[in-house]
């Protein structure tokens, strides 16, 4: 799984391979086929002892994880499509133990499958303890369970394509059973998943309504269904889709806070801040300690520039460990505003995220990464590689500047305010060439010389994570401690116009000045910081590159920022 936020458990594994013990329980052939031998006995004692011992080492284990994370893992495990990971799912996925009422019964139970089962026996107690198994048959669906069961098996074992036509067998039969048409979703999307078919997720899709309109739904199907739903139409991009479908759950269910939870999140998505606060205030008053409405509405208050107010709501959230607010961008939302208003304790967060594994260091901190890739501030012309580039910038930087000059009168309208609210006062104009590796427009139309030397050089015109773009900032102008949003590129600056004193850039505890003529390269995905306390204006120009160890495969398949 993507996620990188939550615990990651693994299996052991025996170093000898060997059984428990080869004495045993006996298998159906020959003696005492009745009662305990004495081989057997002490079998059952070592594989009970061993239960202890690691039932032991589980509670401890549980009591230092996060609960509902551990058991949202697991449901990826969820079998029988209950909506939870439960026994019958350890069946299928423990496959050669069988779960009597108060025995573990095998036949040859090695050491390391013990502390598999002893990890998911003492997780299913905390489960059975916590909440309650979904009810999803009706008086009638109790009558066929046993034909509902095999069909469900096989959508257990991957048998995908059989599963889909025992369901839809059922539903011949048995058209108004919920259950039936539900599991017959479930297949659908196991096919899809399967087949990787767009039109299957979309028949899918229209199943899964059927199933929760159908009369003599139970209420946890009915979620369960629709929860479902919305899930797929967002993975399919159909997020007005998803935020309807929830509506829908939320006018049902009315009192459960994790559909409103979910529900901002839906209008998040779609760009609407203003409809998932209303949301989140309405969770906040019925629920005041809900970790992840916490950090969702202090995200959105951070959003609306209100930072002072956003802290407390982001802080409390994340130290509230609820499901959810293990995330790097509150992390660091948190560390911005914390910085914004003068106060250290940012880096405190900062190192957290750091330690949850989000940032790859406190000074690094972008989100949208490649692992492995070189990590460092600044970097030399020599260390990218990309010395024709190069040379290139700063043989012609005075053509490259003569037209910058030529439209950067405001008449022109080419020049625009930077929007990410990355300045704490002043004035910072941009005027972009290139974007996400595809031109801007028609801007290259006003530059044509310039457009013109960097055609060639598709590391820079390539970057689909990055820009090509004039930078001019006023007298006055102070930029935020920030970082980019990914480690993917470098960013070079060719200064183009620089004022003799009072123009800096900090990246992490290194600070340089521009020079004209000269290309400065460093990597953004490092926090860095802009003062322009000169008297007149700095210009310069901006050519975002591929870094440079990603391979060419890498860089063609990259999603775009």
């Amino acid at each position: 799984m993507v996620n990188k936020n939550g615990v990651k458990a693994e299996a052991a594994t025996a170093s000898g391979g060997g059984d428990v013990a080869s004495g045993g329980v006996a298998s159906g052939g020959g003696g005492a086929a009745s009662g305990f031998s004495g081989t057997k006995i002490f079998t059952w004692f070592m594989v009970l002892a061993l239960l202890g011992v690691w039932s032991s080492v589980a509670v401890v284990w549980l009591d230092l994880v996060d609960y509902d994370n551990v058991i949202g893992k697991l449901s990826a495990y969820d079998a029988d499509g209950d909506g939870d990971f439960d026994v019958e799912d350890a069946k299928v996925l423990l496959g050669k133990c069988i779960f009597n009422d108060d025995l573990f019964v095998t036949s040859t139970v090695n050491v390391a499958l013990i502390q598999l089962i002893a990890h998911f026996y003492d997780i299913l107690f905390f489960i059975s303890a916590k909440k309650k198994k979904p009810k999803l048959l009706n008086a009638f669906e109790k009558t066929i369970k046993a034909e509902i069961d095999a069909a469900e098996k096989l959508r257990k074992k991957g048998k995908v394509e059989e599963a889909v036509r025992a369901f839809d067998t059922l539903v011949q039969q048995y058209p108004q059973s919920p259950r039936c048409r539900y599991g017959k979703a479930l297949a659908e999307d196991d096919l899809a998943e399967k087949m990787r078919s767009n039109d299957m997720l979309q028949k899918a899709l229209s199943t899964y309504k059927e199933a929760s309109e159908l009369p003599n739904a139970m209420p946890d199907l009915i979620k369960a269904t629709l929860k479902k739903r919305a899930e797929r139409q967002q993975f399919l991009g159909r997020m007005r889709g998803a935020l309807a479908t929830l509506e829908k759950l939320v006018q049902i269910f009315s009192e459960d806070v994790a559909l409103k939870n979910d529900l901002g999140v839906a209008h998040l998505l779609i760009g609407d801040n203003k409809s998932a606060k209303r949301v989140y205030e309405e969770v906040l008053a019925i629920a005041p300690s809900n970790g992840f409405a916490k950090v969702h509405y202090g995200f959105i208050l951070k959003s609306e520039n209100k930072i002072a107010e956003s802290i407390p709501f982001l802080r409390d959230g994340l130290e509230s460990g609820d499901p959810g607010t293990d995330d790097g961008r509150f992390y660091f939302h948190l560390g911005d505003a914390l910085q914004r208003m003068g106060d250290d304790s940012a880096y405190k967060w900062y190192e957290r995220g750091h330690q949850r594994g989000h940032f790859a260091s406190v000074w690094q901190r972008s989100l949208y990464n490649v692992d492995g890739l070189k990590a460092q501030p600044w970097w030399t012309p020599k260390d990218t590689g990309y010395m024709d580039l190069i040379k290139t910038l700063e043989r012609n930087w005075r053509t490259i500047r003569d037209e910058a000059l030529s439209v950067m009168d405001k008449t022109t309208g080419l020049f625009v305010p930077e929007e990410e609210n990355l300045r704490e006062k002043g004035e910072w104009g941009q005027f972009t060439l290139w974007q996400q590796g595809k031109k801007a427009g028609e801007s290259c139309h006003s530059v044509p010389k310039t457009c013109g030397l960097l055609e060639r050089y598709t590391e820079a015109t390539g970057c689909k994570r990055g820009q090509i773009k004039f930078s001019v900032m006023q007298p006055g102008t102070h930029v935020w401690p920030h970082t980019g949003p990914t480690n993917c590129r470098l960013r070079m600056h060719l200064g183009l116009v620089i004022p003799k004193t009072g123009c800096k850039i900090r990246c992490t505890n290194d600070t340089r000045a521009w020079e004209e003529g000269k290309v400065l390269i460093f990597d953004d995905s490092f926090e860095h910081e802009v003062w322009q306390d000169a008297d007149s204006y700095r210009l310069i120009f901006i050519v975002d590159v591929w870094h440079p160890e990603l391979t060419q495969y890498q860089r063609q398949t990259l999603s775009p920022i």
